[in-house]
Parts: C-alpha cells; sequence; structure tokens
C-alpha cells in the first residue's frame, strides 16, 4: 500500500517538471523573438530620421529654387505692366471700378467671385490666364446652382479689365446676353 502513495507524488512531480521545461522553452523563444521586434523597430526608426532628413533637405531647397525663380521673374523687363486707372474705368462705366474686381466681367456676381477667390483666382490677369475648362471646373465644384453658367467669354473681358481696355469691354458687354455670345 505504500508503493501507490509514493508513486502518484512521483507522477505528479515528473508531470510538473516536464511541463515546466515545456513552459520555459516557450517563453525563451517568446524573448528571442521581441528582441528581434526590438531591432526591427530600432532600424525603422533609423530609416525613419533618415527620410526625415532627406525630406527636410529637398523643402530647402525647393525653397531655394522658388526664390531664384521669383527674383528671375522680377527682374524680367519686358513682362506687361499695366497699371489701373479707376478714374477712366468709372469714367466708361458710369460707377466707381475697384482694381480686380472680378464682378466687372459679365455673368460674374459676389457668389461666383467668392467661388474663384476660393480657387485661387483673384486677378484679372489670373482669371485672363485660365482656360475655359478650368472657369468651368471651378463653377462646377460650387455645385449645381452654378454649374449652369457659361464662362466662355469670361478669360477675354478680363484680360480687357486687366489692360484698361475699358471702352472695348464696355462694346463688347453691350452685345453679350448675360456674359454669353
Amino acid at each position: 500500500m505504500n508503493i501507490p502513495c509514493i508513486l502518484i507524488p512521483l507522477i505528479v512531480g515528473l508531470i510538473c517538471a516536464l511541463l515546466g521545461y515545456l513552459l520555459g522553452k516557450l517563453l525563451s523563444k517568446n524573448n528571442s523573438d521581441s528582441s528581434s521586434l526590438k531591432n526591427d523597430l530600432d532600424a525603422c526608426l533609423q530609416k525613419s530620421n533618415q527620410y526625415s532628413k532627406t525630406i527636410a533637405d529637398l523643402e530647402a531647397e525647393l525653397a531655394n529654387a522658388k526664390k531664384a525663380t521669383f527674383q528671375s521673374f522680377a527682374t524680367v523687363p519686358d513682362a506687361p505692366k499695366f497699371l489701373f486707372d479707376s478714374e477712366l474705368a468709372a469714367s466708361v462705366f458710369g460707377k466707381k471700378i475697384k482694381e480686380n474686381d472680378l464682378k466687372i466681367v459679365e455673368g460674374i456676381g459676389p457668389k461666383i467671385e467668392e467661388l474663384f477667390h476660393a480657387a485661387g483666382i483673384k486677378t484679372w490677369q489670373a482669371m485672363s490666364e485660365s482656360s475655359v475648362e478650368k472657369l468651368q471646373n471651378v463653377l462646377d465644384s460650387g455645385g449645381e446652382r452654378f454649374s449652369v453658367h457659361t464662362p466662355g467669354t469670361w478669360a477675354r473681358q478680363a484680360e480687357l479689365a486687366y489692360q484698361g481696355k475699358w471702352q472695348e469691354l464696355k462694346d463688347w458687354q453691350d452685345k453679350l446676353d448675360g456674359g454669353k455670345e
């Protein structure tokens, strides 16, 4: 009778030792995985720092290039510069005209002017250099209410305003129907 009593604790002890051994192996395997992950993370952080430095260098280079380009354009002598004559414009239109007021273009009201300002078209020159497709895209971006307008003559009208050809603009607008030919 004493033999089974001794065997039971012995068998339980062997099973526990075996389980302890297996758990130890399993945990040591996880530790090596975590150290591998830590090494991978360190490598990623190092690359990230290198990329950040490269981006900062490229941004600085781009800023210098923009500055150099702006300076070269600023020194171009043959770029046309048109001076705004508010008195001449007022005498032709019979009302005070503000410089770069897009509402002088027939077919453009305050809400459409806001759309163009939001799109970065804030001057007569900018509008005159825009394609009809670009102007239509700006209108379409404002929704259905604006997409019904036709900007086919707006760039030319803006060009005449920019160049100070007030009488020519007024005569043409008299022939237009809501900014359309």
